[in-house]
């Protein structure tokens, strides 16, 4: 398992220590792959504003100057590059449970 995510290294390494996670972060610089998957969203102005005033700067923790963010989502993908389960949440402020997840896991083996 592992998670990708468009946020520089060491802010992934500060998620990793804080929350004492057991999986590698992997970088997608510019959420290139998350583009390709077709689950960015670039944020509006007024919730740019909103991000702010919590001291969310997403622009400082990715690494580079645009606002977007992808699109909570889950995949799992065989050996061969073959998708065999996907769960995208187009509201970005609910995230896939992980048990979700588990169960696929467990209907595919």
């Amino acid at each position: 398992m592992v998670a990708v995510s468009p946020q520089l290294p060491e802010k992934s390494h500060e998620l990793i220590e804080k929350y004492k996670l057991t999986f590698d972060i992997l970088r997608d610089e510019g959420n290139q792959v998350a583009t390709e998957y077709g689950l960015t969203w670039e944020l509006p102005q007024d919730l740019r504003d909103v991000y702010l005033a919590f001291g969310i700067d997403l622009p400082a923790s990715n690494g580079e100057s645009s606002w977007t963010l992808p699109l909570p989502a889950r995949y799992i993908i065989d050996s061969s590059s073959v998708v065999r389960y996907a769960r995208v949440e187009a509201d970005y402020t609910h995230r896939p449970e992980p048990v979700e997840t588990v169960e696929a896991l467990k209907r595919l083996a």
